[in-house]
C-alpha cells in the first residue's frame, strides 16, 4: 500500500469510525512506524484534521490489538491453504466472520498488560 492509499482510508473511515464507536473527543489514535503511516501526507493529513496520534516507539513489539487479530486470521486461513486469489479472498471472509467478537474483546482487554511490559507506568 503507498501512502496516498492510506490517506484515502482514514479519509473515508477515521472519522466514521469514531462517530460510530461514539468516541467524543476523547480518543487517540493508534499507529505503528510504517513509513506509509509516518510519512510528510500522512502526518499533514492528521495534523489538518487535529488528529491526535499515540506516541509510538521505533521496534517495539505488535501492542495494538488488530496485529494479533490479523496473526489469527492468518493462522486459520494458512490451516486450509488456499490455491488462488478467489479462494483466498473467501476464506478470508469466511474465517473473519467466524472470529468471535469475545476474542477480540480479550485483546483489548489485554492491551493495557502488554503496554506496561514495554513501558511501565
Amino acid at each position: 500500500m503507498r501512502q496516498e492509499n492510506h490517506v484515502d482510508i482514514l479519509k473515508q473511515h477515521l472519522k466514521t469510525s469514531v462517530r460510530k464507536l461514539k468516541l467524543g473527543g476523547k480518543w487517540v489514535f493508534q499507529m505503528d512506524n510504517d513509513p506509509k503511516h509516518t510519512s510528510k501526507v500522512v502526518a499533514k493529513w492528521l495534523k489538518d484534521n487535529k488528529v491526535k496520534v499515540l506516541e509510538w516507539p521505533s521496534q517495539s513489539p505488535y501492542l495494538n490489538p488488530i496485529e494479533h487479530l490479523w496473526a489469527e486470521l492468518k493462522k486459520r486461513v494458512r490451516a486450509t491453504r488456499p490455491t488462488n486469489l478467489t479462494q483466498l479472498h473467501q476464506l478470508c471472509q469466511k474465517e473473519w466472520a467466524k472470529i468471535p467478537p469475545t476474542y477480540c474483546g480479550k485483546l483489548v482487554e489485554g492491551y493495557l498488560k502488554r503496554l506496561t511490559q514495554v513501558k511501565p507506568f
